[in-house]
């Protein structure tokens, strides 16, 4: 199958219309190089005015932007699960109450992000098509680590836009059907790549949420033991941290869950997080 172009591709912060003038137009740009399993590596090839990595840092300081917050991951017996809160601020003004912050990587694997949100959200689109361009050319995934190792990069692609003040460190999460395993990737902002086996955080509520994880971790947990789990930790780290937002019951805005395990990428629907939701704060009413 042809590899899709699409009819945007990122900069920077923002994303950009191919314009009709690119040298060749989109004939310019062949779905079929295979002369690399990269995708960023054919756009700087092809079109290195669209490449991320063409945009200079802003100079004369930190610029105002709209910043996520808490996400996590928690394996269990058999898979893992990644959940995020879904509020995004700018300074102290909540900029957006719905905001996504877990993203399908690939059948087999999630990104969850926190920080600046533009370059953030922008990464996990990047890598997922990271992704699905290796599987393409090399008609297979790349293995867990392989993922987490072209995340690592692209993080560290970022640190010149992080130094100032844009700072993207993802939590990455799957699942390997070949080794029957499930694994967390935390990243620093230089690109440093550590794998964890039970949990992790990020983002401004992340202290919070792992001490919420550190408390109720237990080896051999059951996937609706680790979903409550998850819940209960961004309730915790919304609790003690105004940028991290909770569960908003007026206007039915829930935390996102997404479940990867042997059956692939899962997302829990409104209405499942919902009853889990009530059921933590049941729990939390006889405290």
């Amino acid at each position: 199958m042809p590899l899709a172009l699409r009819p945007t591709a990122v900069a920077g912060s923002r994303v950009v219309k191919v314009p009709a003038s690119l040298p060749g137009g989109w004939e310019g740009l062949d779905p079929f190089d295979l002369s690399g399993p990269s995708f960023s590596a054919l756009l700087r090839r092809r079109a290195p005015d669209l490449s991320p990595h063409a945009v200079e840092p802003v100079r004369g300081g930190m610029v105002d932007h709209v910043e996520g917050t808490t996400v996590l991951a928690v394996t269990y017996d058999g898979g893992v699960v990644m959940a995020g809160d879904r509020r995004a601020t700018s300074g102290n003004v909540i900029s957006k109450r719905d905001m996504r912050k877990v993203f399908e990587a690939d059948s087999w694997s999630a990104v969850a992000i926190s920080g600046a949100a533009g370059p953030a959200m922008e990464l996990a689109k990047v890598f997922a098509t990271e992704l699905e361009h290796y599987e393409k050319v090399e008609g297979g995934p790349l293995s867990l680590d392989g993922k987490a190792n072209k995340l690592a990069q692209m993080v560290r692609a970022n640190l010149p836009m992080a130094m100032q003040g844009m700072l993207v460190v993802p939590l990455f999460a799957g699942y390997d059907p070949r080794a029957q395993r499930s694994c967390i990737y935390e990243f620093d902002v230089a690109g440093g790549r550590y794998e964890e086996r039970r949990f992790a955080t990020q983002g401004s509520g992340g202290r919070d949420a792992r001490g919420s994880l550190k408390a109720r971790y237990r080896d051999g947990l059951e996937r609706e033991e680790a979903i409550d789990m998850a819940i209960e930790a961004l309730w915790d780290a919304a609790d003690e941290d105004s940028a991290t937002g909770g569960p908003d019951l007026v206007r039915g805005i829930y935390p996102l869950v997404a479940v990867i395990d042997a059956k692939g990428y899962t997302e829990l629907d409104g209405d499942t997080v919902a009853d889990r939701v009530s059921t933590v704060i049941a729990g939390r009413r006889t405290i």
